[in-house]
């Protein structure tokens, strides 16, 4: 029994050190939390030593105010001292008061609002200070399946919240299903399309079998309903009427070298700026000061093609930039690279590439060189003088829910044979819809659209063969683990010289699909591939959603192929994508070529030819024209029987020594509407076309989007 008291005895000891701990350890605890008590009271009175500050000083700029309102008042009653003794002065001197305070009041209104410098917005545009540099924005439109929280005001853009269907409505997916709320809509865990078909989404909401749950259906708000919500198609809308807004829009202009009055053209590094000269005056942009200047919020897909005869050694470079209204951020958008070739001739170069603007955004153009002995006069300089526009745009509202992306190629390595490149994202307006694959050579999409796509590609090649077999391009898109060719470039090759290639195209895109690409090197032919900031070596892409989107490809037809001495003859082509309704060739119907590309819906087209061909002409020209538009708005019957209208040419010059192929790109946007017929002509000057390929080399691909 004393063994067992002592034990509880020294039990009862080791509680007493462990509370005498506990003790130390709250004191020293609550002596931290009293020094954090007077370091908030010490910060809390300078708080309001400053706020009293600024009241003290608020106070006396309102005097100020008042004593210079009143001070101009005194000199304006001195003065009107002889005016009261006139039967009207007593009125005068009324106004002149009234006038004083309307005037003070103004200015301390305005020393009020100084920080705001966004001006007046629209009634759905709130003022947007996040960017650093404020900014009339659009007001957010709350989508199917979201209730508005709050409103769209001044400086706050509208807030809307998910609705959460699982926890409003009850038995929603019955006792055997798991409901899962989705962001504008909801999932029942195990759902099949049966189970959709018998009406398990409920109303107002639509089973969506790519995303395998049911989607809120969409809201028309006043437009006519083309086609109600089903149980497995969303809402329809109609088209906007006229005076509504618009989707898409096209500019055309040129470009141009400085007129230098005889001073030589400095090409090195920034180089020189060629002059934007604006082919149409509308209300989506203008030319200023050589730049081209945005007026609307929005994407667009630029498109030039030029054609440039020089004398630079190494290589001389195309580069596509835009830059803020204030000049505070200027990025590159793309870089085309032109090598110097023995024989001094035009080389046609196409350049595109995807930007989201605002208003003010400047695109500019330049021309450079890495070499500093490239200070050429304007007679070693020549840009052609086409018959056509060079520089041209599609514009895309944000209303149409396209997504824009540029990725970046990875730095230089060494090939002998195939090279698959690998991507790195620089900007997307939309990580949902478009994204990397895990490895980063492809580009997944999560929904179903249309894509216009370009990737460029800087080399530098070593060997005989390069210049003989050239470079090959090509396209190709994984379906359900089918890999499918979509379109291919040619580029005759140099030897120890930098190049780039190039390959545009457009194409429809699935939930679920991946679009990739390769360049064939010949054997025996060492090639290094580049990529840096200035966008020589990178993917640009816009998305449309395929409800208000189409794209179709064709190739140059085997029979009728142009050879001999062409002058000024139309091309014909051979449909090989899927027939679309707002697009095709004319009697696509037949299984016959035909050279005429008929549009039966207005909107913007964006298309991208690419030729390969032997040939022995000093100048080599393809030109895309337009017959006249009979039934577009405001043509009258005077127009019939004119001649086509050119909308876009390249040029390009000989054949490289010791090249088996030439090659030629032409890419331009444009507006169409129903009834459009556009056609390409292949015109060959002091000399003959010998062979056109009508292999995938060789062909066109169209988007169009609606108006």
């Amino acid at each position: 029994m004393s063994k067992d008291q002592e034990k509880l005895v020294e039990a009862l000891k080791g509680q007493q050190e462990e509370v005498k701990v506990m003790h130390q350890l709250l004191g020293e605890q609550q002596g931290e939390l009293l020094h954090q008590q007077r370091d908030i009271l010490a910060q809390q009175r300078k708080m309001q030593y400053y706020i009293e500050q600024v009241k003290a000083q608020y106070s006396m700029l309102l005097d100020t105010v008042k004593q210079m309102s009143m001070q101009n008042l005194q000199e304006e009653l001195d003065s009107h001292r002889e005016i009261l003794s006139e039967p009207s002065g007593p009125r005068r001197v009324q106004q002149a008061l009234s006038l004083h305070k309307v005037d003070m009041e103004a200015s301390v209104m305005e020393v009020g609002h100084s920080l705001v410098t966004c001006g007046r917005c629209d009634p759905e545009e709130y003022c947007d200070f996040r960017s650093g540099h404020p900014r009339c924005e659009k007001c957010t439109v709350c989508p199917a399946g979201f209730f508005l929280v709050a409103q769209c005001s001044v400086h706050t853009d509208r807030i809307c919240q998910d609705r959460d269907e699982c926890l409003e409505l009850a038995d929603l997916c019955a006792d055997e299903h798991k409901c899962v709320n989705t962001p504008g809509g909801f999932r029942c865990q195990g759902m099949t399309e049966r189970d959709a078909k018998a009406g398990m989404c409920g109303h107002d909401y639509f089973y969506n079998l790519e995303m395998d749950e049911c989607r809120a259906c969409a809201e028309c708000e006043g437009q006519p309903v083309r086609s109600p919500c089903t149980f497995r198609t969303d809402t329809v809308c109609s088209g906007p009427s006229v005076g509504d807004s618009v989707l898409s829009l096209s500019w055309t202009g040129d470009a141009s070298l400085p007129d230098t009055k005889g001073h030589r053209v400095n090409l090195t590094s920034p180089g020189v700026q060629l002059v934007i000269q604006a082919g149409q005056h509308s209300s989506l942009a203008s030319a200023e000061d050589g730049r081209l200047v945005m007026k609307k919020h929005g994407l667009i897909w630029l498109e030039q093609s030029l054609s440039v005869n020089h004398g630079c050694r190494s290589f001389l470079q195309v580069s596509l930039r835009v830059n803020t209204s204030d000049g505070s951020q200027s990025q590159y958008l793309s870089g085309i690279r032109i090598e110097q070739q023995e024989v001094r001739s035009f080389q046609g170069v196409s350049i595109s590439s995807v930007a989201e603007v605002a208003p003010g955004h400047m695109i500019s153009t330049s021309l450079w060189s890495a070499n500093r002995n490239c200070n050429q006069s304007n007679e070693g300089l020549r840009l052609y003088d086409r018959s056509a526009s060079s520089l041209s745009l599609m514009w895309l509202s944000h209303d149409t829910g396209a997504v824009a992306m540029t990725a970046d190629a990875t730095l230089s390595a060494h090939y002998n044979t195939n090279h698959r490149p690998v991507f790195r994202i620089s900007t997307t307006s939309d990580p949902y819809v478009v994204v990397l694959t895990h490895d980063g050579r492809g580009i997944r999409f999560a929904e179903s659209g249309t894509v216009r796509f370009v990737f460029q590609q800087a080399l530098y090649s070593m060997g005989q063969a390069c210049v003989s077999e050239g470079f090959q391009m090509l396209a190709y898109l994984s379906r359900n683990g089918t890999v499918v060719e979509l379109c291919r470039t040619f580029k005759s090759g140099v030897n120890y010289r930098d190049t780039s290639i190039s390959l545009s195209g457009a194409t429809e895109v699935g939930s679920g699909d991946t679009l990739a690409f390769e360049i064939l090197s010949p054997a025996q032919c060492n090639v290094r591939f580049f990529s840096d900031d200035t966008g020589i070596s990178g993917l640009s892409l816009v998305w449309v959603p395929a409800a208000i989107s189409a794209s179709i490809y064709a190739s140059v037809a085997q029979s009728g192929l142009r050879s001999g001495a062409v002058r000024n003859k139309p091309l014909f082509f051979h449909q090989t994508s899927s027939q679309v309704f707002q697009m095709g060739l004319s009697g696509e119907e037949s299984a016959k070529p035909s050279q005429d590309f008929v549009f039966r819906e207005g909107g913007t087209a964006s298309v991208a030819l690419d030729l390969k061909l032997i040939h022995s002409c000093s100048l080599l020209k393809v030109t895309l024209l337009r017959l006249n538009d009979l039934l577009r708005p405001g043509a009258g019957l005077e127009a019939k029987g004119a001649r086509p209208i050119p909308l876009a040419q390249q040029v390009g010059g000989q054949m490289p020594d010791g090249s088996q192929w030439a090659s030629l790109s032409l890419r331009a946007s444009f507006q169409v509407y129903n009834g459009t017929t556009v056609f390409f002509t292949l015109d060959c000057v002091r000399g003959r076309v010998n062979q056109v390929s009508h292999h995938a080399e060789s062909g066109v691909s169209v988007l169009w989007v609606a108006a």
